[in-house]
């Protein structure tokens, strides 16, 4: 493999001005579009050595068959042009929207004659006024329902409003009470258009003021025994009060602003946003971003805000994000433009009110995608597909219908413990989880032959008769088609050492490095790169995520056992106190960094036994363990996974279907 493309232009003639670079493939066709400040200066990353590239990036350079490029005069020109041609060429290699047109939007169409509010899910209506996104259907109709009995405006549709005032006859929600426009004949066009623009200004606003004069309304009819219109406008009232109440107060009544919480992994990314207006969220929306290539949070959170924003659209003058753009000056010049008024700021919330309703829109973003990817493997024709995929790409003689994968946590050497989780039929079979308790291993790969062996030394279970009908196999008794271990090739050495020494060959074996997500097999000296998008990859990378969940969850209890064990030996110090310790501080570390001082100032514990307390932990030597970091190691590149392995005795093995307290 040579060290880049043939065809890499030379860098002399590439100028280092701002600018749009486009990628095409044989056919002309544009692969994937991106700006940079120096063009030779980006470019030149693409062309590094081959080997060196991220594997879509690598990927994409493989693919194209040429590169052009336009000289812009500024960043914000470069920022313009590139989402012009994104939306122009649609490339495949760019950011692409899921589910960006399932939230339901209220529209009021200012364009028209008698404007008329509506529920919509087409966001290029000509000169409608968007509240929202909604999360469901029924809080817009919901949301109208009460605001038309305050503000009655045109409901019905555009061939019922057009025969309505060409016959003279009210139409049908007119008649009803449910339409207040002109074709009910109560109003003249232009007192509905004031009647509009007061609609609009409240969801614009939410102002208590308009229900404040509206209360005052309603005790001076009742004084004047002007009941029945006193009546209206109390129940004008409960209308505002209950859109109002829908609307959860966050921040105060002055700000407007999004809040963009993005959530990512290797492949995806889920964003959630967040939408206040007058200190009040009005509509949420979520999407997931399939990852193309291998790019930075803060140019997936441009794109996201390019995509999000068009001319035309309602730009607040405040952007929250996870990550400020390279490019913000460009970014908010850009969305400045399309405000048409005042500056747009795009920043982060480091703390306050803002910062706690990012941490909400992120929760919520990382179920999204969590809920994105389960979704994929979790249906049938899916799983099927997958399962092929994997035969394919693996070279199996038959699709892998038990897949076992191992993964290993440790924290500095401490606490070592190793999990197997179990998927049928692409599905996880939560009964036959194990976990696995390691009292000591000399390094990673160690681990891992220790864990396969113990597992493979039980293979015979499955042959085991079973004495009465009803009555358990024991612990190992199905044997798998394919063992996953998490790691690179090291890890998959070790693991095909122990088939060996076990004398088991039909049984296939692979690894994925998370870095990656490459798929090592035995003695290859290159890894099998499946599709980023494919359901294959997918279904692989959520049996991996489930075995690093169960490895950690075993690994953090374990933890906690030790400490309360190391407290619990100290004389005079029972378990309400050793409860009461560790709520105070909330974690080991804190609570081994306090002084003697703090820690006598607990209730029921004196200078004494805090100098006790001081002592056990430093003798303990529980240095090394962080439960506020849960930072684990590997030998392979990937360091979100964890290290150590082995199943010392079969009764030390444990299944989550009596373990509780394990999530799903």
């Amino acid at each position: 493999m040579s060290n880049t493309v043939s065809w890499r232009p030379p860098a002399r003639e590439i100028p280092t001005d701002p600018g749009v670079y486009r990628w095409r493939d044989e056919r002309g066709r544009v692969l994937y579009v991106g700006k940079a400040k120096s063009l030779r200066a980006r470019l030149s990353n693409y062309f590094a050595p081959l080997p060196t590239l991220h594997e879509r990036t690598r990927r994409m350079v493989l693919t194209a068959r040429s590169v052009e490029w336009t000289v812009v005069g500024s960043d914000i020109e470069a920022l313009q042009l590139e989402y012009t041609w994104i939306k122009e060429f649609d490339p495949p290699f760019n950011v692409k929207f899921r589910d960006d047109k399932t939230y339901p939007f209220m529209a009021v169409t200012l364009g028209d004659e008698a404007p008329r509010v509506m529920v919509t899910r087409n966001p290029r209506i000509k000169g409608a006024k968007y509240f929202g996104p909604y999360p469901k259907i029924w809080a817009v109709h919901d949301t109208i329902d009460q605001m038309i009995k305050v503000f009655p405006i045109r409901t019905c549709s555009d061939s019922s409003y057009k025969k309505a005032m060409e016959s003279g006859k009210p139409c049908f929600p007119g008649q009803i009470g449910r339409c207040g426009g002109p074709c009910s004949h109560k109003v003249s066009i232009d007192e509905h258009r004031a009647i509009v623009d007061e609609f609009v200004k409240f969801m614009g606003s939410y102002d208590k003021k308009v229900i404040a004069d509206k209360q005052k309304a309603m005790k001076t009819a009742a004084l004047e025994q002007r009941y029945e219109d006193a009546a209206r406008y109390r129940d004008q009232v409960q209308a505002l009060e209950a859109v109002l109440d829908k609307s959860a107060v966050v921040l105060r009544d002055s700000v407007d602003l999004d809040l963009y919480a993005l959530v990512e992994d290797e492949l995806a990314a889920a964003v959630q946003l967040f939408t206040v207006r007058g200190g009040r969220i009005r509509g949420s929306r979520g999407w997931v971003v399939d990852k193309e290539i291998d790019i930075t949070s803060g140019e997936l959170v441009e794109q996201v805000l390019q995509g999000r924003y068009t001319a035309g659209s309602e730009v607040p003058r405040e952007i929250v994000v996870t990550t400020v753009p390279d490019d913000n000056d460009a970014l908010e010049a850009v969305l400045g433009e399309i405000r048409g008024r005042g500056r747009v700021q795009v920043r982060t919330a480091q703390r306050g009110e803002k910062a706690a309703l990012m941490q909400t829109a992120t929760l919520n973003a990382q179920q999204s995608l969590m809920l994105y990817k389960t979704r994929r493997s979790a249906d049938f024709a899916t799983r099927s597909t997958a399962l092929a995929d994997i035969q394919e790409a693996l070279g199996m003689t038959e699709a892998p219908l038990r897949m076992e994968c191992y993964d290993v946590s440790h924290l500095s050497g401490t606490n070592i413990v190793a999990s197997m989780v179990v998927f049928e039929d692409g599905l996880p079979r939560k009964d036959q989880y194990r976990r696995f308790n390691i009292p000591q291993s000399t390094d990673d790969t160690e681990s891992i032959y220790q864990t396969l062996s113990r597992r493979l030394s039980r293979l015979d279970d499955e042959l085991a008769p079973v004495a009465e009908i009803g009555e358990e196999r024991k612990r190992f008794a199905y044997r798998p088609n394919l063992l996953i271990v998490d790691g690179g090739q090291p890890q998959v050495a070790a693991a095909r050492r122990a088939l060996d020494d076990a004398g088991v060959t039909d049984i296939a074996l692979c690894g994925i490095a998370k870095r990656l997500e490459e798929i090592w097999l035995p003695d290859d000296d290159f890894p099998v790169i499946l599709p980023r998008n494919s359901d294959a990859l997918f279904l692989i990378q959520r049996i991996r995520d489930e075995a690093h969940r169960f490895a950690i969850t075993h690994q953090r209890q374990r933890r906690k056992r030790d400490i309360t064990t190391q407290l619990a030996e100290i004389p005079g110090l029972g378990p309400s106190r050793v409860a009461r310790l560790l709520k105070h501080f909330g974690s080991v570390k804190r609570l081994k960094q306090a002084t003697p001082d703090e820690i006598s100032s607990i209730r029921g514990i004196g200078p004494t036994l805090a100098a006790a307390v001081v002592g056990q932990l430093g003798s303990a030597e529980l240095g090394d363990v962080e439960p506020d970091t849960d930072t684990v190691t590997s030998a392979d590149t990937d360091t979100d996974a964890d290290a150590s392995v082995d199943a010392e005795a079969a009764a030390e093995t444990t299944s989550e279907a009596d373990d509780a307290r394990a999530p799903a």
